[in-house]
């Protein structure tokens, strides 16, 4: 198995200047980019590094604070990192639309273009203009050798690696002028960059796509509809890393047995798409990977050791199982329960074991996602329990039915052109937004009547999807004169403790816990206050001899610490398990 140092002799030894590092959220994609990024630079290379994630954690593991313009880290000469910030560019992008005609129009007038300009889909088109302008615009990186991508979770990548052949079709067919984004002239003067954004994606000698996974069966299956996916847009020149593979030769520990066990058993069923793939491997860290000697160790495939003072297993007891959150969470005998955290924590499952404890109580329940990549059903195996009905969201079903119920509301009334423009106003990318919107809210209405259990998506695309509410209001008046009463109640319904419990699911590690405490306190501006904090998939109260687990176990204690004493008002630990939490019988383990 390849270490990491091989890793860049062989896969960055002669590098394209573009490089993509994508995958299901959680899989090590911010450490791998980032190892990548010092290693070139430490060989003199100059190097920008970019997260389009919007819940990004570069500023942390880099140790530097980065805004949404190139900024040196000093540790590391020739190394520039900086994040995509949607809130910053939107803003950017608002005045740039609004600017030029604030001396031309009346106030009302100004009001009007800055509303329109305010809602969710000027924040994912604004992210994306200052992506392409980045990967098109080669004046825009000129100064740098090579620039790396540290992208979003695997729903919000494909997202944003579609737009640009989304927007650029966009903008050839539409001949109105017009859009979800109000005009669309500051889009038409840029469309030759999104052009080349395109071009760059797929140019084999320019970009590299660096697939990043973790030995495990779902993982795999996410990663190859990516591969899939991607190479459909053009994106063909991808290479494979698996993150985490471990090995034991203590075989007197059941626990790191069975770890190596499933590990082998992953890799025996890799999907055919990867399987085809140049691969490189990384083996399982003893400690988190944060700051640069951590980087550069992983760069150099050695194991770094840290000479922070590990605490000693705290004397606090922790509710083990997700059993014991369950007499309260039943009480009501129906609403909406949300889990949320960082992608690749294992919302999914806990979302799962949850809607299973809950149906084997007697209560009806649905269990359904808002996340792109949604495993649910894989998790459930399906109906296959009374009382619990599996539903996912599907992006392309609900932009179909929220088209064709626009058109025939607000489309009733028009002529034939004024039909023309609406239509071709909802093939914008950003109806999608507004449809997924809408079907959110009206599962979370089934919690009138039953218990809802959401998995819900990453982070960061979780929190725009919430902050919605109004911008949705605004657009949805504009195409119709009526508003879903789901929509309506929404707010109200997610921030009443009685209705909603947020659930929020991290594992015990540094990056997870601090976005799940920023996840936190966004939930917290937006008046809704969590339920309790699950830390997953934990070893610190398990028996392990393996010295690479004992490592990892005691450097656990930390982040458990810090969750009880700093953030959670309730907390508790779901250990790790020997067998995949897949089927109604694993699952139920989790409630013990």
């Amino acid at each position: 198995m390849n270490r990491f140092g091989k890793a860049i002799m062989n896969l960055f030894s002669n590098p394209t200047r573009i490089l993509f590092f994508t995958g299901k959220g959680g899989v090590g994609k911010t450490s791998l980019a980032c190892a990548t990024a010092v290693a070139l630079a430490d060989q003199g290379q100059k190097v920008l590094l970019v997260s389009t994630d919007p819940a990004s954690n570069l500023d942390e593991v880099l140790g530097v604070s980065l805004g949404h313009h190139p900024t040196l880290v000093p540790a590391v000469p020739h190394l520039s990192g900086m994040n995509l910030d949607p809130q910053a560019s939107a803003a950017e992008y608002r005045e740039r639309m609004v600017g030029p005609y604030r001396k031309l129009l009346p106030p009302t007038a100004i009001k009007s273009m800055e509303e329109q300009f305010s809602g969710s889909c000027t924040l994912e088109i604004a992210a994306f203009d200052e992506f392409s302008r980045l990967l098109g615009d080669a004046t825009a990186t000129a100064e740098f050798d090579h620039v790396i991508f540290d992208t979003a979770p695997t729903g919000h990548t494909l997202r944003l690696l579609t737009l640009p052949s989304a927007w650029s079709s966009f903008l050839t067919t539409n001949t109105t002028g017009t859009s979800c984004l109000g005009p669309l002239a500051g889009l038409q003067s840029q469309q030759e960059r999104y052009q080349q954004t395109v071009r760059s994606l797929g140019n084999a000698k320019i970009t590299t796509l660096v697939l990043v996974a973790r030995p495990e069966i779902t993982a795999f299956r996410e990663a190859a509809r990516t591969s899939g996916e991607l190479a459909t847009l053009g994106i063909r020149n991808q290479h494979l890393i698996v993150n985490g593979y471990f090995t034991t030769n203590r075989m007197d520990d059941p626990i790191a047995v069975a770890m190596q066990a499933r590990i082998e058993h992953s890799l025996a069923s890799l999907p055919p798409e990867l399987a085809s793939l140049p691969r490189t491997t990384i083996r399982l860290s003893a400690s988190g990977i944060l700051g640069i000697d951590s980087l550069r160790a992983m760069a150099n495939g050695t194991e770094f050791v840290s000479k922070e003072n590990i605490p000693d297993t705290p004397a606090f007891p922790l509710p083990r199982g997700l059993g014991s959150l369950l007499d309260d969470l039943s009480a009501p005998g129906h609403g909406v329960i949300l889990a949320m955290g960082k992608g690749g924590v294992g919302k999914t499952t806990v979302a799962a074991a949850v809607a299973v404890g809950l149906a084997e109580r007697g209560h009806r329940v649905h269990l359904s996602t808002t996340d792109p990549a949604a495993h649910i059903a894989a998790a459930v195996l399906g109906n296959s329990m009374p009382n619990l009905k599996v539903s996912r969201i599907d992006p392309q079903q609900e932009t179909a039915k929220y088209t064709t119920e626009v058109m025939g509301a607000a489309g009733a009334t028009l002529d034939a052109a004024g039909k023309e423009l609406l239509a071709e106003d909802l093939r914008s990318p950003c109806t999608e937004e507004i449809a997924v919107f809408r079907a959110f809210a009206q599962v979370v209405a089934d919690g009138q009547n039953r218990f809802v259990v959401l998995d819900t998506a990453p982070t960061g695309h979780t929190i725009l999807l919430l902050d919605a509410a109004l911008a949705y209001h605004k657009e949805v008046t504009r195409q119709s004169s009526e508003m879903p009463e789901s929509v309506a109640e929404l707010l109200p319904r997610l921030r009443n403790p009685q209705f909603t419990r947020v659930l929020i699911v991290t594992l015990p590690e540094a990056t997870p816990v601090h976005e799940a405490a920023q996840l936190q306190h966004d939930l917290r501006r937006a008046e809704i206050e969590p339920y309790a904090w699950v830390i997953n998939q934990s070893l610190a109260s398990l028996k392990v001899r393996d010295p690479v687990l004992q490592a990892r176990q005691r450097h656990e204690w930390k982040f458990i610490r810090e969750v009880v004493e700093q953030q959670a008002t309730r907390t508790v630990l779901v250990e790790w398990q020997s067998e995949p939490p897949v089927g109604v019988v694993a699952l139920e383990k989790l409630l013990t």
